[in-house]
């Protein structure tokens, strides 16, 4: 990978084709096993890539229940209330979950953790995130992004066994990657990673925002650029470094309009030298090793979405039955109605999607990077609007606090709390905007893979008409296979009892949609990268269409192996996929018929001060200050304090 030897104290002039160059190289280019979700943006609905549904095995079902049990009788003694009036979370709980072992729970039993599967390990999250997000991002940022994981993955076995026990038995673990004034793309990176004369190590220096854990680590994972020399390939590369290195100063604890208890900060690196046995990888790999780590990891969001979305459908049920106007209890009011019926319908398909990408992942059968991301988008948006029609079913009782209410001798329910904690999942890990493209790049990888130079500017005419012979082949074969299919028989799926219907909805809607996005290749060819409304569209569609397909899959297994639910769970799952089938047709009608090109034009003669007059009459209160944090000269060795800040 070449690169940009960057200033620590400038931006890198990057323009936008080759932040492009760096992000597709670090991604995973090759398809080694199956996707499900891959192949429904093709159009073919592979249902015997998620049914029927898998088990964690008898032996990681024990230990998980066990722990599970343990856990929970843990959290219930967790007062979250202090936490969010404290802003911390108190030292005898992190100390609490040490000796539970919930600090290793992902980490392999031979290098001293718990060993569970991620089934196991996202269902722990959602019963702590119920108890309180803000350890719930504790826990995953230690273990889901931070040391454990990349290590585990790409690490030797010299690293694991110096660093998994450690991780296991109750050292904190921090993910460095963003800065000051680089968020979602990697090719402006600013830290550096000198390689030092003696050649045993590196000299690493930068400034890190927004380092969850990293006001409290013990082990730092972070990214930094190195520079190409004599023998060095340079490039963005991942280091294990100590919390308590010389030259480490945490700057700042940053506060939220939610997570109150998060430890977040800004991390500043100056001359830390770390030895070169700490590098994860290869130089130049850091940025593959992250994407790689976040493919699982991105599952942690949507499990603390289910326990929001679990926990709001109690609350739902509880108030709607409770509260009464006009005669009658506000839930058998139509408008209120169709709130609770989206809360329950929804959080049982967060729930299947969640379960079904977390099974697959300990499968090990399919590649889950588009069903990761997929939860991740799709739980992050769905689980902020559940909140938010909490709130409104509980009227002015769902903005006022827990602390307000339970003053005044009321039930201290936290609604208000839990909209600010969610909203932050639509912008961790890959805000929705950077998911929709994401997860739109592997939807059209297919395409690319073939046609790419065809609308490649820069591809020779050689490389063009060897592509559009790769083209003439793929689309010959592949568009007639959009024209029918399963979903046109009255007859298909039928073991699927009245959730048949919607099944076939799946497979001929799927076909619509690669239909769709051949039309939208065809029509815009080389832009189609910057039409990003569209993009975001089809990326939407499909993943309504895995949330179905994975409730629909769901609600069999439950009818089946758990008969005291009776005929619950398809009634859940029906109504979701009717609630779902109306989304899908507004996003059909909006991939043709939109403003996107006139809101561009706005924005960018907003941007242009075209219609400062609009902001006449109002004062702005976070006046005077910069936008952006300026990035100014590191403290000297003397000048440096200690990284834990209360």
């Amino acid at each position: 990978m070449s690169t940009v030897e960057p200033d620590t104290n400038t931006t890198p002039e990057v323009d936008e084709r080759r932040a492009r160059a760096v992000a597709e190289q670090a991604r995973e280019s090759e398809w080694q096993r199956p996707s499900f979700a891959k192949e429904l943006y093709l159009g073919r609905l592979r249902l015997d890539l998620i049914h029927p549904l898998t088990r964690p095995e008898e032996d990681a079902r024990r230990r998980g229940e066990d722990f599970l049990g343990s856990l929970r009788t843990f959290c219930e003694g967790i007062d979250s209330q202090r936490i969010e009036r404290e802003e911390r979370i108190p030292d005898e709980v992190v100390n609490g979950l040490r000796e539970l072992g919930a600090m290793g729970m992902k980490i392999p039993v031979e290098y001293g953790g718990l060993g569970l599967g991620q089934v196991y390990y996202n269902r722990a999250l959602t019963l702590v995130g119920s108890a309180s997000p803000a350890i719930g991002a504790l826990l995953s940022a230690h273990q889901s992004i931070g040391v454990p994981q990349p290590v585990s993955m790409f690490g030797t076995e010299e690293q694991k066994r110096r660093f998994l026990p450690r991780c296991a038995r109750g050292d904190i673990s921090a993910f460095l990657l963003t800065e000051p004034d680089v968020g979602s793309d990697p090719a402006r990176l600013h830290a550096t990673a000198t390689p030092d004369e003696d050649g045993d190590g590196y000299v690493l220096d930068g400034v890190k925002l927004w380092t969850t854990n990293g006001v409290v680590a013990d082990l730092l994972v972070v990214m930094a650029r190195v520079p190409e020399g004599p023998g060095h390939r340079g490039g963005v590369t991942a280091f294990v470094v100590e919390g308590d290195a010389p030259g480490i100063t945490v700057e700042r604890r940053n506060r939220f309009m939610g997570l109150r208890g998060l430890e977040n900060g800004l991390t500043r690196l100056h001359r830390v030298r770390v030895p070169a046995e700490n590098r994860i990888g290869k130089e130049g790999h850091g940025l593959r090793i992250a994407l790689s780590t976040l493919n699982t990891g991105r599952l942690s969001l949507p499990a603390m979405c289910v326990g929001a979305g679990k926990w709001a459908t109690k609350v739902a049920r509880e108030w709607s039955r409770e509260r009464v106007q006009w005669g009658r209890p506000v839930g058998r009011h139509e408008e209120v109605a169709k709130k609770i019926s989206y809360i329950a319908a929804t959080t049982y398909a967060m729930e299947a999607m969640l379960d079904l990408a977390s099974q697959m992942a300990d499968d090990k059968r399919n590649d889950i990077r588009i069903e990761a991301a997929i939860a991740k988008l799709w739980a992050s948006e769905h689980a902020y609007t559940i909140a938010d029609e909490l709130v409104q079913i509980r009227g002015g009782r769902g903005f006022e606090t827990a602390d307000s209410l339970a003053a005044r001798g009321e039930r201290g329910v936290p609604a208000e709390q839990l909209l600010r904690d969610l909203r932050i999942n639509r912008i961790f890990e890959g805000s929705t905007e950077i998911m929709h493209l994401l997860i739109a790049r592997e939807a059209v990888d297919a395409h690319l893979s073939v046609a790419g130079d065809i609308i490649d500017p820069e591809a020779d005419r050689a490389d063009k008409a060897r592509a559009l012979a790769r083209a003439s082949g793929f689309y010959a074969r592949w568009l007639p296979t959009l024209a029918v299919g399963q979903g046109q028989v009255p007859s298909a799926f039928t073991g699927f009892g009245p959730l048949a219907a919607h099944l076939r909805y799946v497979e001929r809607t799927c076909r619509r949609l690669a239909r769709s996005t051949f039309y939208g290749m065809s029509r815009w060819q080389g832009r189609m990268e910057v039409k990003q409304g569209f993009l975001a569209r089809i990326v939407d569609i499909g993943a309504e269409l895995f949330a179905m397909s994975a409730v629909i899959v769901r609600a069999r297994d439950d009818v089946e192996t758990r008969p005291e639910r009776g005929s619950g769970p398809f009634e859940l799952a029906d109504v979701f996929c009717r609630q779902s089938r109306l989304r899908i047709d507004t996003l059909f009608e909006g991939l043709w018929s939109n403003t996107d090109t006139v809101d561009g034009k706005l924005s960018r003669r907003l941007m242009d001060d075209a219609y400062t007059w609009l902001e006449e009459g109002v004062v702005d209160p976070s006046l005077p200050g910069p936008l952006i944090s300026p990035s100014v000269p590191g403290p000297s060795k003397e000048e440096n304090q200690h990284r834990r800040m209360g």
